[in-house]
């Protein structure tokens, strides 16, 4: 019998030639199996059974031996030229290098890029392993064939992820990390994701269409079985930075990662379809979730920290605190996580809109931030330099919000308040620090009965009469007060140039015509007497060139040099 010599030869030389002889089996068998004389075919029946099992035997070497053969792991190389242009490494960057950051910046230009999943099996091969498949499970083989598939294909799989740069890591592993290593592992892994489900598992899914086409729900369940290691080496990474120990630099990359998920969130779903599917389906899902609750509560232990900051970081000059400068750079890195923010918010379903909700909790950061430098601010015995501190703090607040996007989310009322708060802190500092030295050149307290030593005003008696010593005492206190306040604010910054300026010009406007008038009206007293320039030491400008040097560090610098 033809069909038989060719069966035992084996389906190496001639595999179409093999599966066309199993068809005549098949036939025969079914002629047989309805002839009205089966009893005198039994035998034949069995024979032709019996060679039918070898040949399937054979085919299933056969799928064996080709799948395993064409299944071999891609190089890093071949996956990155079918990356789109802007997410290849450049020639020196390792491993597919830190590819994070390109995402929410841009506006997620890498969604809409051009991916080209990679030829995982030569075109080719995929109708012969079809029919290899389609004999096998027609003879009722359906686990060999899931077995076979699974053992060459996820083996081909995760040798590819393994290349790349991909490892399996517990949470143990990620706990012990330094946070620089562990943050380039986190870039990296989000390149690798956008690699193991736009290309490697794109291009598997297609391998898998082809071979099972007609057998819908065992080429869902064999692409599961190949891909399934590959995606639990993958998810393992983000479930143990989600359940890591919680920190506020963690809250960027932790929205990254959660940025991917939702990137990859519609082609997991349809490439990991159908019931044998859906533990991978969950997983991906729960891992989505998983970020964004840890995100969520990242958010409300740095408020948290943010008020309870008690870093002895003292600020002796009463400038911007590095914890005001540090949480405005926070907030402002959130502002470029808008449209993700938004996203997560929305996760967890609650009743205001995900757009105010970022409001409220940019609003609480920065009531925190308040809150923790009125504390900071008590640290100082001079009340003057307290109400420096915070209106330079309050002011870096107010300035960075309206020159950010933070300004249309905290709205203009917040901005219109603070700057109120501002000023209310610029005008306490003025009283502080120099409604006392204003005493001195007040007219109160220089009256005496006249005589000797003593000015009459021009308006012929009018005008108190001063005592020469009184006067003297005055300009003297003065003098001290004076140096005493210069030689003290001019170690103190005010680091907003216009904020400097405005400060200088507001006690100047005070100062200044009290210290003329003074002048005026008591200098002549001194002048007449011995020494006069111990008394009147400062012209009106000598003091204004000195307040030009109060809050400037630089000036301070140029004086020492």
């Amino acid at each position: 019998m033809q069909a038989e010599a060719r069966i035992l030869k084996g389906p190496h030389e001639d595999l179409e030639g093999y599966l066309t002889a199993i068809d005549r089996l098949r036939g025969n068998i079914q002629f047989f199996s309805r002839s009205k004389n089966y009893k005198s075919n039994e035998g034949v029946l069995n024979q032709t059974n019996n060679l039918l099992a070898k040949a399937i035997a054979k085919l299933e070497e056969e799928f064996k031996h080709r799948i395993a053969s064409y299944s071999k792991p891609l190089e890093p190389e071949c996956l990155f030229e079918c990356l789109p242009v802007s997410l290849r490494p450049s020639p020196e960057g390792e491993s597919g290098g830190n590819h994070h950051s390109s995402n929410h910046a841009n506006g997620n230009s890498a969604d809409s890029a051009v991916y080209t999943p990679p030829t995982l099996i030569p075109p080719k091969i995929l109708p012969l392993l079809h029919n290899l498949a389609d004999q096998m499970i027609q003879a009722g083989h359906h686990q060999e064939v899931l077995r076979t598939y699974k053992d060459a294909r996820s083996l081909a799989l995760e040798e590819s992820l393994r290349k790349l740069g991909v490892e399996k890591l517990s949470k143990d592993d990620v706990q012990k990390m330094p946070w620089e290593a562990l943050e380039a592992k986190i870039g990296n892994w989000i390149h690798f994701m956008r690699i193991a489900v736009k290309l490697l598992f794109a291009g598997e899914r297609k391998v898998c269409d082809q071979i099972f086409e007609g057998f819908e729900t065992l080429g869902d369940q064999c692409f599961a079985e190949a891909t399934t290691g590959s995606v639990s080496m993958l998810l393992s990474f983000g479930d143990a930075i989600a359940k890591s120990k919680r920190s506020p630099e963690k809250l960027f990359v932790l929205l990254d990662m959660y940025e991917i998920m939702r990137e990859l969130h519609s082609e997991i779903g349809s490439l990991f379809k159908g019931k044998a599917c859906s533990e991978i389906r969950e997983s991906a899902l729960s891992l989505t979730k998983s970020l964004a609750q840890t995100a969520q509560d990242t958010f409300g232990d740095f408020e948290e920290a943010v008020e309870k900051d008690a870093t002895k970081t003292a600020v002796s000059d009463g400038t911007v605190h590095p914890l005001t400068s540090y949480v405005i750079n926070y907030v402002k890195f959130l502002f470029d996580y808008q449209s993700t923010l938004k996203q997560l918010f929305q996760e967890f379903e609650t009743r205001d809109g995900s757009h105010s909700q970022l409001a409220d909790v940019t609003l609480r950061i920065m009531q925190a931030l308040q809150t923790n430098l009125d504390g900071k601010s008590k640290q100082y015995r001079d009340p003057a330099l307290t109400h420096l501190f915070l209106m330079n703090n309050i002011h870096y607040m107010v300035r960075s919000v309206r020159r950010s996007e933070a300004k249309d989310l905290l709205g203009d009322d917040w901005v219109q308040r603070h700057r109120r708060i501002v000023q209310q802190h610029a005008n306490q500092y003025k009283r502080m620090a120099w409604s006392k030295i204003l005493q001195y050149l007040s007219v109160q307290g220089l009256t005496s009965s006249g005589g000797s030593g003593s000015l009459s005003g021009a308006d012929g008696g009018s005008s108190s009469n001063a005592s020469r010593a009184m006067v003297k005492e005055r300009f003297k206190t003065f003098n001290m007060q004076f140096e005493e306040l210069h030689q003290k604010q001019s170690q103190w910054t005010v680091p907003d140039t216009e904020l400097r300026e405005s400060l200088r010009l507001a006690v100047a406007e005070v100062l200044l015509p009290a210290y003329r008038s003074f002048v005026k009206r008591f200098g002549p007293l001194v002048e007449s007497g011995k020494t006069p320039q111990k008394y009147i030491k400062y012209t009106a400008e000598d003091l204004e060139h000195m307040l030009g040097e109060f809050f400037d560090e630089k000036s301070r610098n140029e004086t020492k040099r």
